[in-house]
């Protein structure tokens, strides 16, 4: 099938780390760079999320006209259950992306919605809800090579016009993690292995990216368990030779938490 884009037009693909659901109503440096990365952006026709939040044993995508906001936390204030992204969903996009992940079984699932790792960062990048969204789900059985693959399997949506988000945190260490209010600084280990990752990012490194266990300790420390890293590596797989790689987002909070957000193209 011939290009419907041309490289100059092809959306890029963007890893955004989301941090704390609160910042779907805070107004500070992550969530103004997130709304800057819309207001860059041409329009796309829809956005496929890959969000840290949805994750199980299968993979799946959102098959619904209308999907809800699902607040997927607890001990939050009101006003952040009381958040709603109305955003129309895709049956279109949900048909195509089965069609690319073709063999592999993709469960259409009507039940599913907008979680927050989705909804917290599309809230300040379209904020107006008129973009439509599918999120597609983490299968927690495969490993690290498998999500990269579907990337790769998925890159043909950037030249349809479809925006390939994935949403998690390069560090995400929720145990060493600051709750109160006041700043604290960075962890040594979170500094160097959110460093160590831009570095490969430039250099182009995506194996040693997949292969993350195999980069030591600090690795062990910034990802203890795998879900809001993986979607990093949707976005990897998405990503083409030659693409700029840029950090519209950057900082660490409460410590042990990357807020950095990667764009590639």
């Amino acid at each position: 099938m011939p290009e419907l884009h041309t490289p100059a037009t092809r959306m890029p693909t963007i890893f955004f780390g989301h941090g704390n659901p609160m910042n779907a109503l805070h107004d500070n440096a992550w969530t103004h760079g997130w709304a800057a990365i819309g207001q860059r952006l041409q329009r796309p026709r829809a956005v496929l999320s890959v969000s840290a939040h949805w994750y199980l044993p299968d993979t799946a995508v959102t098959a619904t006209a209308a999907p809800r906001t699902i607040h997927d936390f607890g001990g939050f204030p009101r006003e952040l259950f009381e958040v709603h992204y109305p955003a129309p969903g895709d049956l279109e996009l949900v048909r195509r992306v089965r069609e690319l992940l073709n063999p592999l079984p993709v469960r259409a699932d009507p039940s599913w919605g907008l979680d927050h790792g989705t909804w917290s960062v599309l809230r300040h990048v379209f904020p107006a809800a008129d973009v439509p969204v599918v999120q597609l789900s983490i299968d927690e059985s495969q490993p690290p090579a498998f999500h990269y693959g579907l990337g790769r399997m998925l890159r043909p949506l950037r030249d349809e016009g479809i925006l390939l988000i994935g949403s998690g945190d390069v560090v995400h260490n929720l145990h060493s993690y600051a709750w109160g209010r006041h700043p604290v600084e960075p962890f040594d280990w979170a500094l160097r292995f959110e460093a160590k990752a831009r570095e490969l990012m430039l250099r182009g490194d995506h194996q040693a990216l997949t292969d993350y266990e195999a980069l030591g300790r600090d690795a062990e420390l910034s990802i203890p368990t795998p879900d809001h890293y993986l979607p990093l590596l949707y976005v990897l797989g998405a990503s083409h030779e030659g693409d700029a790689v840029t950090f519209p987002v950057e900082g660490m909070d409460g410590g042990s938490i990357s807020m950095l957000s990667v764009q590639f193209g």
